[in-house]
């Protein structure tokens, strides 16, 4: 077994429970939380799940059930989510320095500087802790390696006994549970590999230890070989402490109504233009062209059908968000066509490169105008953190109230811990 040790925590039923925290009606009762334009459930309670709703499971086919049911239904409240999220991440830094953000609801830590016998209690306490001080429930799974980690994880979920904390550093735990826990719940294991390693005689987890890494590299490429050592304990992944260099950006919605007009499709890309603009500004990142696409809906058999994807090459590298609403909006002008009823459009980008590197690259190109739209992004910028995104935006992405294309969220919770707004009046005179 490797000498490192690794915890993944793992919120349960994220984005429900971050609704429970703030309305103690919703404790004992079913809840789901539906996709962008309440599309489907994405998040469930076990309380939701006995009653048969799978993941995905489009509205439209269960909203009679639910009401039916006494289910609570909310929009996604990603403002909520992510600000929930950040503050179980504080958390875990009090039990780790060393920290991986996987996911919104899930983060790998390095707990190997911690005595084998301590791990498991480490865990509980940093559970409890988590919910007394967010009111978020979590589930904790300990490993020799990130693989056996997320087997943990999984395990804690699944085995009420364990009370939420599986530790596989434990030999007796690992012998017990590595027979029991079939090939498709296995980290990185898709539908597609699951099936294949079945054929190859691989029925559980300590079928594909036990495995060949050589015929598992030719089954599943160097991924099964790292998965075969991965699950003897030999750590193949360190933690990403660091988030690597985003190498593309892409900003997508599907629309709430079937767009047809040229001025209602160049306003929502310029819309996704302004925000993919104040993606790269966070991340200090620039680009030299962005793609436009838009494209029908399959589901409208009946109406012809169009793809769209044009791409736009900018005179020089930015993240500046005007160059970006007009380098998109002409991709519209250019490929747009009558007589179609699109149902999505976004802008995407590769090719990403560090801002000030590109201003080096192409020291003549502008510099005062550079300077001055460096200026005006800064108080965009500010203004936007200061007020709420999409305070204030370009012209050509038009007014929020008045965006019918915008995705909807009508059944969304407040949010509580970044709009002061939406903060529940106690008393007030």
């Amino acid at each position: 077994m490797s000498a490192r040790a690794y915890a993944l925590s793992d919120g349960n039923s994220f984005y429900c429970s971050c609704e429970r925290v703030f309305d103690a009606r919703l404790a004992k009762v079913p809840v789901i939380v539906l996709s962008n334009n309440d599309g489907c459930a994405i998040a469930r309670t076990n309380e939701a799940k006995a009653l048969g709703i799978r993941m995905g499971e489009p509205w439209f086919k269960i909203r009679d059930m639910c009401r039916q049911q006494g289910v609570q239904v909310y929009s996604s409240n990603y403002a909520l989510y992510g600000d929930m999220s950040a503050r179980v991440n504080a958390v875990y830094r009090d039990f780790s320095p060393r920290i991986e953000i996987y996911s919104i609801d899930e983060s790998f830590l390095d707990i190997s500087d911690v005595r084998n016998q301590d791990r498991a209690s480490l865990c509980r306490d940093m559970r409890a802790t988590v919910r007394a001080w967010t009111g978020i429930p979590t589930c904790v799974g300990i490993g020799s390696t990130k693989t056996l980690a997320k087997l943990a994880n999984h395990i804690a979920k699944k085995v009420p006994e364990l009370e939420g904390v599986c530790d596989l550093t434990d030999p007796e735990q690992y012998d017990h549970w590595i027979i029991r826990i079939p090939v498709g719940d296995i980290w990185g294991v898709g539908p597609a590999n699951a099936r294949r390693l079945e054929a190859l005689g691989c029925d559980s987890a300590a079928d594909v230890r036990d495995f060949d890494p050589r015929v598992a590299r030719k089954a599943m490429t160097v991924v099964g070989e790292r998965l075969v050592h991965e699950l003897r304990g030999m750590a193949c992944l360190d933690l990403e402490t660091v988030a690597a260099t985003r190498k593309g950006c892409a900003v997508t919605r599907s629309f709430s109504e079937r767009v047809e007009d040229r001025a209602t499709m160049e306003q929502a890309v310029a819309t996704h233009a302004s925000r993919l603009g104040e993606k790269l500004r966070r991340e200090g990142l620039a680009t030299n062209h962005v793609t436009v696409f838009f494209h029908t809906s399959e589901h409208d058999r009946d109406r012809p059908q169009r793809s769209v994807s044009t791409v736009v090459t900018l005179p020089e590298a930015t993240s500046d968000t005007l160059a970006l609403v007009k380098a998109a909006t002409h991709g519209v002008r250019k490929t747009r066509r009558d007589g179609f009823r699109y149902s999505k459009a976004g802008v995407v980008t590769t090719d990403l490169m560090p801002l000030a590197a590109s201003q080096r690259a192409m020291p003549g190109l502008g510099q005062l105008d550079r300077e001055m739209g460096a200026a005006l992004m800064e108080a965009l910028d500010a203004c936007n953190r200061r007020f709420g995104r999409g305070a204030v935006v370009p012209g050509a992405a038009g007014f929020a109230p008045n965006r019918e294309w915008s995705t909807k969220f009508k059944m969304r919770s407040p949010r509580y811990t970044t709009r002061l707004d939406e903060i529940p009046i106690v008393a007030a005179a």
